[in-house]
């Protein structure tokens, strides 16, 4: 597999995406009343994942400083995952929306938990160019 040269090329950052995108489209049909609410939390951590995955990708020269990062993405996933929890508990989504978001936040993070153990490969990549 050849090295990605740009955060966008990485298959983790285009499913935070997609998934940011989705949660984003959701949420349009929640209640006003969660507008400052439940609506700009899940909205919020789900699109930090993705600004997390870049600003890791530009601090792969010091492969703690790219590994911090991508365990902060990690959490705004898990955080995501957390707040469609309460989206289902309210009775804003159903159990199949729930199912299908929660397994691509799930894979989001599994894939980020690659990253923090594979950091080196990814900063040693810094330096190839």
């Amino acid at each position: 597999m050849a090295l990605a040269k740009s955060f966008r090329e990485l298959a983790v950052y285009r499913l935070s995406r997609r998934e940011s995108s989705r949660i984003f489209r959701i949420t349009q049909k929640f209640p006003p009343a969660e507008k400052y609410a439940l609506t700009d939390q899940i909205r919020r951590s789900s699109r930090a994942v993705g600004a997390m995955i870049a600003e890791a990708w530009g601090r792969r020269r010091y492969s703690a400083s790219f590994t911090v990062k991508i365990v902060d993405a990690l959490g705004e996933a898990s955080a995501t995952q957390a707040w469609l929890d309460d989206a289902l508990d309210c009775g804003y989504i159903d159990d199949d929306t729930h199912r299908s978001c929660d397994g691509s936040w799930q894979q989001v993070g599994a894939m980020l938990n690659t990253m923090c153990e594979s950091a080196e490969s990814f900063c040693q990549a810094q330096s190839v160019k």
